[in-house]
């Protein structure tokens, strides 16, 4: 790629000055803001907000939705006397796909490639983001000759013909990225040989061995598996009872740095419902428009989700980021294509159905920065909201609030391993990248990369502003979306398990015990669970009826008994410790249906080895469709603005300068804007 001989025209001079000299300055964008009808004050608030975000006042009018990216360019090139492109030729610029990469990364220093004339003579596009107005006119009056060479394009045409560019390398990085860099971390395959013998072995050696010596291997495996089930049982009955409080960020000074850029991926795969609901959730995060950027990620065959977000006038910092067919087509394949056009320090990660709290990205940024570079994730916690429109949302909302508000922060309290939820992380993108980011191949790609920041050497965080998300209502979306999670679990055991000893040194005791125990151990004890009811039922029907059990049957019943009670007892009591007093009502319904609750996941788990072994990859796709905010009959239902006001009461108050020029927080789409 030609560099291209503009040093100094373009940058952030606006960005140190104070409010008068900055209004001052804007004699220069005069004729600008006349073209697009800016008046005084809407120009002083903008010059207001990039005081108060430390940007410039390019960026915040870019930001701000006032204006249209591609007429903003226009003015600005029109001013300057240069031409406007208003599409890029892809096939016409003079990069490879690697530097279009580069570039593509860099957007927000205002990108520059060279494209090559229909004459032949070469010519620069630039594409400005940070656009210091007075010094370009003052560069290109002393240069007619760069004048004639210079054209203006918006970020997003430059993006556009980038992508084109920079598809192909793209896509053989998110799909084999990770397996060629370290393919023992890797989930494309299932087993490696020594793995694939010792499954042999033990299925053909049980069978055997309780043929010639029944009792011995009964009590063998009894022994084995009380094991795993107490440490489970140890594990639950510690964070319930010694509750982790939501740890709070230090309150750090501001040293007068501007705030980093924040990513926001969101991976779309048949969601046109939810649309509507993901740019309104969007839009009311708080965080500086110009500091911000999502990316909408879909496969570039899924016709009905492009259709319903191209039917809305998106903002300049939010884009479309479509993904060429081929496999596999899972979540973090998508995730993996999109990443590394990524401008932000910062990436957050959402689901399509999730209405994140508008404060999150605030507390992780806290967090994150008063954590240390060690800190490489926080994990916001997922909350149902639809917990009053059935059975499986209520009891999803009980096994979320054990999982995120009573088990993950004990972990975290204690820098212990920690699976990441499949959304509402917030990352160091700089560790995200040097970790491999997602397994293309693992279909709980959260609980993997999760594993994998610890055996780098990194932690992993919870912050309390929770994102709300609807559970399942139905049994078969409730099987498809468990099947997946425990057929993933099963892959990431083995996955890491390839070299147990690494493993082990890499991870440290404490953090290689929970690795089994929240990982292999929650498919182990679910495939076992059948076993143990009917080992407990008809071992204590026999002493009813006989009076006396042999030893070694008093021995199993005694081991058994105990697990399925510990079981029971150590997650019930997590759930409640992990509940507000408000949300208990109605928790003796729970209490009574977690052993047929836990006989469903059992079902799950065989399932989920089934489908492990005959199509490992496959990704379950669970619906979702937009959320009500009517009562549920019987009971209260989803209001957002009720429940958001009832959780502000355990939330920090977040410093910093306000989001938006505007009263409301700036919407994610022109039709959607405040008058």
């Amino acid at each position: 790629m030609q560099a291209v001989p503009i040093d100094g025209i373009v940058g952030d001079r606006l960005e140190k000055t104070s409010l008068d000299v900055r209004l001052r300055l804007l004699d220069d964008w005069a004729d600008v803001l006349r073209e697009l009808a800016i008046d005084d004050r809407m120009a002083r608030l903008i010059a207001e907000r990039a005081l108060a975000n430390r940007t410039c006042f390019h960026a915040e009018l870019l930001a701000s939705g006032r204006v249209r990216e591609d007429l903003l360019c226009a003015a600005v090139a029109k001013a300057l006397g240069l031409r406007f492109l208003a599409n890029v030729p892809a096939d016409r610029l003079v990069i490879d796909e690697s530097q279009a990469i580069t570039v593509l990364r860099g957007m927000r220093r205002n990108a520059t490639v060279t494209l090559r004339g229909r004459r032949g003579a070469a010519l620069f596009v630039v594409a400005p983001f940070h656009l210091d107005l007075g010094s370009l006119r003052a560069r290109l009056r002393g240069a007619p000759a760069l004048a004639r060479r210079l054209v203006l394009a918006t970020p997003g045409a430059l993006r556009a013909a980038l992508m084109v560019r920079a598809g192909p390398a793209l896509s053989r990085e998110a799909s084999l990225g990770l397996f060629g860099r370290t393919p023992d971390l890797s989930a494309r395959f299932v087993t490696n040989p020594w793995q694939a013998f010792a499954t042999g072995l033990i299925l053909a050696g049980v069978p055997m061995l309780l043929y010639a010596a029944p009792k011995t291997t009964v009590l063998a495996l009894s022994g084995v598996l009380t094991l795993l089930f107490l440490g489970c049982v140890g594990l639950r009955l510690l964070a319930g009872a010694q509750r982790s409080p939501f740890a709070a960020a230090a309150d750090i000074p501001d040293d007068g740095s501007p705030l980093p850029v924040y990513s926001i991926l969101i991976a779309l795969h048949r969601e046109a419902d939810v649309v509507p609901d993901l740019l309104a959730a969007l839009g009311r995060i708080d965080w500086p428009r110009s500091r911000l950027e999502v990316k909408l990620v879909c496969e570039a065959d899924d016709t009905g989700t492009l259709s319903a977000l191209e039917r809305h006038a998106l903002r300049s910092w939010v884009e479309i980021v479509r993904v060429p067919p081929g496999q596999p087509r899972t979540k973090p394949k998508a995730l993996n294509f999109a990443l590394p056009t990524c401008t932000g320090d910062l990436v957050a990660l959402y689901d399509a159905e999730d209405r994140p709290h508008p404060q999150q990205l605030r507390a992780a940024w806290n967090a994150l920065r008063a954590g240390g570079e060690d800190l490489a994730c926080v994990q916001a916690p997922l909350q149902i909201a639809n917990a009053a429109f059935g059975v499986l949302p209520f009891l999803f909302r009980i096994e979320y609030a054990a999982h995120f508000r009573g088990l993950l922060p004990w972990l975290a309290e204690r820098d212990l391993l920690m699976p990441l939820g499949g959304t509402s992380n917030h990352f160091r993108r700089a560790v995200l990248e040097e970790v491999g980011g997602w397994d293309p191949h693992n279909v709980t790609e959260d609980a993997d990369l999760g594993v994998r920041l610890a055996r780098f050497g990194y932690r992993v965080g919870v912050i309390s502003p929770p994102t709300l998300e609807d559970a399942p209502e139905t049994l078969p979306i409730w099987f498809r979306q468990r099947t997946r999670w425990f057929k993933g679990f099963l892959h990431t055991w083995l996955v890491h398990m390839r070299m147990p000893g690494r493993l082990c040194r890499e991870l440290g005791p404490g953090s290689f015990a929970i690795f089994h125990l929240l990982i292999g151990g929650v498919v182990v004890s679910a495939l076992l669970h059948p076993l143990l009811l009917v080992t407990t039922v008809g071992l204590a029907f026999r002493l009813v009826v006989e009076g006396a059990l042999p030893q070694h049957e008093a021995i199993v019943l005694g081991l058994a008994t105990m697990n399925v009670i510990g079981g029971y007892g150590a997650q019930l009591l997590l759930s409640w410790s992990s509940l507000d007093q408000s949300e208990r009502a109605g928790f003796w319904k729970a209490a009574l249906l977690t052993p047929a609750y836990w006989m469903m996941l059992s079902v799950v788990g065989y399932r989920a080895v089934f489908e492990l072994a005959r199509n490992p990859h496959h990704w379950a796709k669970t619906p979702h469709r937009r959320y009500r905010r009517e009562a549920a009959p019987g009971g209260q239902g989803f209001a957002g603005a009720s429940l958001l006001a009832r959780l502000r009461r355990h939330l920090p108050t977040m410093s910093g300068p306000e989001q938006t020029i505007l009263p409301s927080s700036s919407p994610i789409t022109e039709s959607s804007r405040p008058a």
